[in-house]
């Protein structure tokens, strides 16, 4: 069983944080990993800047970061692997679905896959659509096309 893990840098969840768990649960299936211990922050851009400045020498907001730990450990006697941490900033989340002409729904989608898709050891070069990660993110995005996080509600399910 995986096992999600969602903080927010400002101290309280947004609404849809279930709907966040549930689809990386999901992603996790498609990808079929099992016993993942993940954790998701997320963040604004001046806090997201300062982890870009300091790990990768950027000094600018991006929308989403991987810290990849990759550990395994035994827990009640059995073994879960700890693949790190995404941070993902919810301002230029919304900045790049304007750019991108897309809903924030889909960006937020494609930042979760694409953060999990580095912690499973994937790697781009460039943001070219021939490349083999992103190639894989935007299927997974098209499977679950019908998954929907910004647009859960209190009173559904």
């Amino acid at each position: 069983m995986n096992r999600i893990e969602v903080q927010a840098e400002a101290g309280t969840l947004p609404l849809w944080t279930g709907a966040a768990k549930r689809f990386m649960l999901t992603v996790l299936d498609h990808l079929q990993r099992d016993n993942w211990d993940l954790s998701v922050l997320f963040c604004g851009d001046a806090y997201i800047r300062s982890l870009n400045a300091r790990f990768r020498q950027q000094d600018e907001a991006t929308d989403v970061l991987s810290f990849a730990l990759g550990e395994t450990i035994a827990e009640a006697g059995e073994r879960r692997y700890l693949p790190g941490d995404i941070i993902i900033s919810l301002e230029t989340l919304a900045e790049n679905a304007r750019y991108f002409k897309v809903s924030e729904d889909e960006e937020l989608r494609r930042l979760l896959i694409h953060g999990m898709l580095h912690l499973d050891g994937w790697d781009h070069v460039t943001n070219g659509e021939h490349e083999p990660m992103l190639q894989l993110q935007e299927r997974l995005l098209a499977a679950l096309g019908e998954e929907r996080i910004l647009s859960w509600s209190p009173g559904l399910p």
